[in-house]
């Protein structure tokens, strides 16, 4: 039997290019549009950009001053399920911060970080607030929590600071590959 490897090559070409096209536009259309529109219909959040994997959904987004980011997260998570399933949820909030802010957040960083190990989260709130309170025209900070997250705003003037700190810390192994 002799193969004519025109055809074989045509075949193939075309194969994958109605495979890999159909999986990109299933991607677009069915999966990330919803997500989109989802997020743009929280109001006070412009998004930036969204990708999904197998494994976990990453939106990025900026958001109105005063914004909760605790409100974000739940208002996505919950109206994205259909979208979203059983993949880990990570916004990244993309204000800009203000090397004053950058500053601060890294002088009360140990106490904040010592709080979230201990899992003495009342800590937190406590620990901002007496760093916060020597200037009234300063940096403000506010924080929120639900069962997965600690998140933490920094507000000074048209900057804002949001972090995320997760309550279950990274499992680590034995060895550095584990």
């Amino acid at each position: 039997m002799k193969l004519r490897l025109l055809p074989v090559i045509l075949s193939v070409v075309i194969s994958s290019t109605l495979l890999f096209g159909g999986y990109f536009a299933y991607q677009s259309y069915a999966m990330e549009n919803p997500l989109q529109k989802i997020v743009n219909g929280i109001e006070g959040v412009e998004l930036v950009s969204t990708h999904l994997t197998a494994d976990k959904a990453a939106i990025d987004v900026k958001l109105a001053a005063g914004k909760s980011l605790r409100e974000v997260y739940s208002t996505i998570q919950t109206e994205g399920k259909p979208v979203i399933g059983d993949r880990e949820l990570q916004i990244k909030v993309q204000n800009g911060s203000s090397p004053r802010l950058d500053a601060w957040w890294s002088s009360v960083l140990f106490e904040v970080a010592q709080a979230m190990e201990t899992k003495q989260y009342a800590q937190i709130p406590k620990t901002l607030q007496a760093h916060t309170g020597a200037d009234p025209n300063g940096i403000r900070a506010t924080t929120e929590m639900d069962d997965r997250y600690v998140y933490i705003t920094l507000t000074d003037g048209e900057s804002s600071k949001y972090i995320m700190l997760p309550r279950t810390p990274a499992k680590m192994g034995v060895w550095p590959s584990e």
